[in-house]
């Protein structure tokens, strides 16, 4: 039963950093994990993933893998899984040794840094429309959700396998931006900042968008080369991070 505790004890943030381990539940993040390069340290599956052909497939394919695979009852499986509906499937990777080193060293290069951004939701989703505008990496800053959580996993479907996706302090996304000779922007929620579409963008930048809730921190704002916003209309007081995330890396890309 090695696996199913290793499983359960990678719930915590603290068990993921010590062991280099994630979790990839559901048959979408599944399927991508076993077609990517990563390391796959095991396999649990509950009896209700034979229950759907795409599952059943799933299932054949783990089988006929030399990957350690543990079969458990519904009971034992939810004990490990995070998310709500996770489909009778968990498989633990190896996370990849991935540093801000790895940041491709193109021009232009367009970074995408997340400020103390705590829904695991709105960080998948955001990791995974970085990967699709062309995004070099992605970096989560201080305060911002494990970027290996299992919750972020699934809501990225499959991107942390080949996008970049690295945790850095402050002082790590300093010294790179000072390296690589980038720029900083940060999009700010109060509208106080100059519109994104008025602006020239230089050859490499790192684009930092805050917090749900309060916006970007002292630490970014202090930073900044530029604050940056969308105009939107007076009645709404601001976006979805994800949503804002996305609309500034579409007009960044064009």
């Amino acid at each position: 039963m090695k696996l199913l505790t290793v499983a359960r004890d990678l719930r915590r943030r603290k068990a993921r950093e010590r062991r280099g381990l994630f979790v990839a539940e559901g048959v979408r993040a599944v399927e991508e994990l076993l077609r990517s390069p990563l390391a796959i340290h095991g396999i649990l599956t509950a009896p209700q993933l034979a229950e759907t052909s795409r599952g059943q497939t799933l299932l054949s394919a783990i089988r006929e893998r030399t990957i350690p695979h543990l079969e458990v009852n519904e009971a034992d499986f939810d004990s490990a899984a995070e998310t709500e509906s996770p489909q009778g499937v968990l498989a633990i990777g190896v996370v990849p040794d991935r540093r801000m080193r790895d940041v491709p060293d193109v021009s232009p290069v367009r970074v995408l840094a997340l400020d103390a951004v705590q829904d695991p939701g709105n960080v998948g989703t955001i990791i995974r429309t970085a990967a699709a505008l062309g995004a070099a990496a992605t970096i989560g800053l201080p305060g911002t959700v494990d970027l290996w959580n299992a919750k972020v996993v699934r809501s990225a479907m499959g991107t942390h396998f080949h996008h970049v996706a690295v945790t850095a302090t402050w002082d790590e996304l300093d010294a790179f931006r000072h390296e690589r000779g980038a720029g900083l922007w940060a999009a700010d929620a109060s509208g106080s900042g100059e519109p994104l579409d008025r602006v020239a963008r230089p050859p490499r930048l790192i684009l930092v968008v805050g917090n749900e809730g309060s916006g970007i921190t002292p630490s970014a704002r202090e930073r900044a080369d530029r604050l940056v916003t969308l105009p939107i209309a007076a009645s709404v007081e601001s976006l979805n991070v994800a949503v804002a995330a996305a609309i500034f890396l579409y007009e960044l890309s064009r």
